[in-house]
């Protein structure tokens, strides 16, 4: 590898959805930071077989006000 070129390597933790931690590295942040998921294979549908909506921001609620009257014949 080139010296000088690539992003600085460190630790960081991660806190999962259940407030499990782990240390790991990356370049994100700065050493010791915490990296706080939204979504981990403990909650992600693909793993779990359950499905949750998660409404961020009021995302669904805004979509479902858009789209509210679409397919409905009068």
């Amino acid at each position: 590898m080139k010296p000088g070129i690539h992003p600085d390597y460190h630790e960081i933790n991660v806190v999962m959805t259940d407030g499990t931690t782990f240390v790991t590295r990356s370049c994100m942040g700065k050493p010791g930071d915490s990296l706080r998921l939204d979504i981990d294979s403990k909650s992600h549908p693909a793993w779990t077989g359950v499905q949750r909506i998660i409404d961020t921001g009021g995302q669904v609620a805004k979509f479902n006000k858009k789209f509210a009257g679409l397919g409905l014949k009068k």
